[in-house]
């Protein structure tokens, strides 16, 4: 279980990565429409692979997970707010199964 436990944290640290990296590379075309599509789709992979790990319960709170509207008028703000919006959840699951995984002892 130990080793399913770090497999699903090294999954979910993963999907973190790719949503940074969509992050930087919508801000740096400052192609929002574009960004936006690109985290629909990474979204729903994720939930997918989060119900695969984790199981359906999980992968459910993932999927429920709806940002409201935005009405800053200023669209690189609001594409901010939607990768904070799936940033967040996903870095306190990280953070629930790196305390669940026990530390490896030293002294083996």
């Amino acid at each position: 279980m130990t080793n399913q436990s770090g497999a699903s944290r090294d999954m979910v640290q993963k999907q973190l990565k790719e949503l940074d990296q969509i992050f930087q590379d919508t801000i740096e075309t400052l192609n929002i429409a574009s960004g936006t599509e690109r985290v629909m789709k990474w979204r729903a992979r994720t939930v997918a692979l989060i119900t695969e790990s984790l199981g359906q319960k999980e992968g459910q709170k993932f999927a429920a997970l709806q940002p409201g509207p935005s009405f800053t008028n200023d669209l690189v703000e609001e594409f901010t707010d939607l990768i904070d919006y799936f940033r967040a959840p996903l870095a306190d699951l990280v953070k629930q199964l790196a305390q669940a995984s026990p530390r490896p002892s030293g002294g083996n």
